[in-house]
């Protein structure tokens, strides 16, 4: 067998081939970041106004909508992955990036939920917000897509805002975090994938 002897344009013209393949694989079509966008900002909004205009003592009960989104993300996956042909690092990486999030997100929501003290719930809003900017950033970086990199980013910065804004106002910045870290970004995958 003959092997081919690439010059470094070809070389890096195959590069940046599979480069283009795997951000397609992953933009999808910006579904899940969309999905999960409106979710919690929609779950951030209810609750909020649970808290502040009803009063009602289970204002909780609005994040159980999450989990219907879990079983359809399952689903979703699933899915897509019977569709998919081969597995690159990248997407790999992308896939431990997300699981990563996953587990930090129920280990940090039962760790403070056990706790029951009133100055631990107020660690909610930071260290979600923190957490959420961390695989929204990889995911920009992985996918050198630029608006998840920005969305990553104003995710630390509105953690740190928490440190100066009231408690009951925390809810209002989950909510404005996902519209710059995952909507934003999801109507942008969605229209660059309609227009491929």
């Amino acid at each position: 067998m003959q092997e081919e002897n690439f010059s470094p344009e070809q070389s890096l013209s195959v590069i940046q081939s599979m480069i283009e393949k795997a951000k397609n694989a992953y933009s999808e079509n910006g579904h899940l970041y969309l999905i999960w966008g409106w979710v919690v900002f929609l779950c951030s909004i209810a609750q909020f106004v649970l808290i502040k205009f009803v009063q009602y003592e289970k204002h909780y009960i609005v994040w159980f909508a999450c989990w219907v989104v879990v079983i359809y993300q399952m689903y979703y996956l699933r899915k897509k992955g019977k569709q998919k042909k081969a597995y690159t690092y990248a997407d790999r990486m992308m896939g431990y990036t997300w699981v990563s999030f996953f587990i930090l997100m129920m280990l940090v929501g039962l760790a403070i939920g056990q706790s029951g003290e009133v100055n631990m719930q107020k660690l909610v809003g930071p260290l979600f917000l923190a957490l959420y900017g961390m695989p929204t950033f990889l995911s920009g970086l992985l996918l050198r897509f630029k608006p998840l990199v920005i969305g990553g980013i104003g995710c630390w910065i509105l953690s740190v805002t928490t440190l100066v804004i009231p408690y009951d106002y925390h809810l209002l910045l989950l909510a404005a975090s996902m519209v710059i870290a995952w909507i934003i970004p999801g109507y942008i995958l969605q229209k660059q994938y309609q227009l491929q």
